[in-house]
């Protein structure tokens, strides 16, 4: 951040980098009308960077012995192809769901990897492109909860298209008051039976929406907080020393916490791609 008339303060800085850059000043906690520019502007950005990737890994590749780049995306392809067919067994789906779980794989993690960058890089050339020492600004779109719960309801949405596109809007619909509890030849236990299922149904449907993106909301948030608590504190090893230490403990706490997160960032693009499959795969059997 820019100097202003005081140093901030831990929690001034914290907050701070916690702020979206917003179309309107948010009046409410729940207010629609407000969109994250910031995490809207990015994961636009990285979306079109994974398509230009994977179109150049298409573009370049060759039959023969495979350089290092195609190599990679290959077995990348080849590793969600083989997922893919493991929970989705019609092979007609797996023609727009395969490809679908590729783009959710890469699309995700290079959100992700946007924590690898310096807190503060980004917000501080932003700031000084707007001339405004108070511009906000976060960059990781997987930390911004409407973007996780945007793209888990993508995916409830998919699975309420391919349930009826498999089952039929009538086999769908009752399967809805039918299961999990089973149906009775009593009109009136049938009818009681009808909307508990119908009860369990859309209970089922929202806690696999709302968990499938505030795990990966929280995982990343939580990363990124980290990420500003070594920002501030030069790392846990330094905080007792002095002097030229303290930015070399800064370094060393970053880096190690950098390396680990690699790993962090992987594995949950993998479980969101794969509980995506999962869910798709639901959608196609019957219950």
């Amino acid at each position: 951040m820019a100097a202003d008339a005081h140093a901030p303060t831990a929690s001034e800085y914290i907050v701070h980098h916690l702020q979206h850059l917003q179309n309107i000043k948010q009046k409410s906690i729940i207010d629609f009308s407000v969109v994250n520019l910031d995490s809207v502007a990015v994961s636009v950005i990285l979306g079109v960077l994974g398509l230009f990737v994977m179109w150049l890994a298409a573009r370049t590749a060759t039959s023969g012995v495979p350089g290092r780049f195609q190599a990679a995306v290959e077995m990348l392809v080849e590793m969600v192809d083989n997922q893919a067919k493991a929970n989705i067994h019609n092979a007609q789906s797996r023609k727009f769901i395969a490809p679908l779980a590729l783009t959710v794989f890469v699309w995700i993690f290079l959100m992700n990897a946007m924590d690898l960058l310096p807190v503060d890089l980004l917000p501080v050339l932003w700031q000084g492109a707007t001339g405004d020492s108070h511009a906000y600004l976060r960059v990781v779109p997987t930390a911004d909860l409407s973007t996780t719960l945007g793209l888990s309801s993508a995916v409830l949405i998919l699975c309420f298209v391919y349930s009826i596109k498999i089952k039929g809007m009538g086999g769908w619909a009752h399967e809805l008051v039918t299961a999990p509890f089973g149906t009775s030849k009593n009109p009136v236990f049938a009818l009681i039976l009808g909307v508990v299922n119908l009860l369990m149904q859309i209970i089922e449907y929202v806690a696999k929406t709302v968990s499938h993106g505030m795990r990966l909301f929280g995982n990343m948030y939580a990363g990124e907080l980290v990420f500003m608590l070594i920002a501030l504190m030069g790392g846990a090893a330094a905080m007792s020393l002095s002097g030229v230490l303290l930015p070399v403990g800064h370094i060393i706490a970053g880096s190690i916490w950098a390396i680990f997160h690699i790993l962090i960032i992987t594995l949950q693009a993998f479980i969101f791609m794969m509980l995506t499959l999962i869910y798709l795969g639901q959608a196609h059997e019957a219950h």
